[in-house]
């Protein structure tokens, strides 16, 4: 299966299911063809050259990424207050 064909936000999907503590969801971020992906359907929006599978994929991911970065910054309380 190309990177094409799997969703790019599968990625933070399996990084929340394996488990996490607050310094892994600090630390992590997704990987370089995950980023190109995402940069690719971007800008393939923009031309709006996107069919509806990737216009579902990238929402998908902007989604995913928001509650991400909801989760870091909870995190970081957790690691800063030592709780």
């Amino acid at each position: 299966m190309s990177n094409a064909a799997i969703p790019s936000y599968l990625e933070i999907v399996d990084f929340i299911a394996a488990g996490t503590t607050p310094q892994s969801v600090v630390d992590y971020h997704p990987s370089a063809d995950a980023q190109q992906r995402v940069a690719e359907l971007i800008e393939r929006d923009k031309d709006g050259n996107l069919s509806s599978e990737e216009k579902a994929e990238l929402d998908q991911f902007i989604y995913l990424e928001h509650i991400l970065r909801m989760a870091k910054a909870r995190a970081r309380q957790i690691l800063t207050s030592g709780s």
